[in-house]
C-alpha cells in the first residue's frame, strides 16, 4: 500500500481554493440600477492529518502502515461592498440593519432610476 498523504493534502487544498469563493457561494457581482454590488464572505478552514508506521512479527510477517487526511470548510456571506461612482459602502448581511436595509432601499433606488429614464426619454 504507497500511501500519499502529501499528494492527498495538495488535491483537498486545490479543491477547497475552487470552492471557497464568493461565486460558488452567494454569486458574482450584479448591477443594481447606478449600483454595484460585490458579495463578500468570511472562509474558515480545517485541516487534519495522520501517519502510521508498523513493525516485523516474526510468526506473522509482519503488519502496519496507515494514514488518513482531512479537511473542513465553513464559507458564510458576510455581507455587499456597494459602489455608486466614487462612493463605497459596505452593507452587513443577516443583520436587522443590513442586508434587510438593502432590501427595504430597493424599492426607493427602481423608483429613482425610472424617475431619471422618464426624464431623459421627455427631454429627447
Amino acid at each position: 500500500m504507497d500511501l500519499q498523504l502529501e499528494e492527498l493534502l495538495k488535491q483537498i487544498t486545490d479543491f477547497m481554493k475552487t470552492e471557497a469563493n464568493t461565486d460558488t457561494v452567494v454569486g458574482k457581482q450584479f448591477d443594481l440600477g447606478e449600483f454595484k454590488c460585490v458579495p463578500v464572505i468570511k472562509v474558515g478552514m480545517g485541516f487534519g492529518s495522520g501517519g502510521g508506521e508498523g513493525h516485523e512479527k516474526k510468526s506473522s510477517g509482519g503488519e502496519g502502515m496507515g494514514a488518513g487526511a482531512g479537511a473542513g470548510v465553513g464559507i458564510e456571506p458576510i455581507g455587499f461592498l456597494v459602489t455608486k461612482g466614487d462612493q463605497i459602502s459596505f452593507i452587513e448581511a443577516g443583520k436587522a440593519h443590513g442586508l434587510s436595509a438593502m432590501f427595504e432601499k430597493v424599492p426607493d433606488m427602481v423608483e429613482k432610476i425610472i424617475k431619471e429614464r422618464n426624464k431623459e426619454e421627455v427631454e429627447v
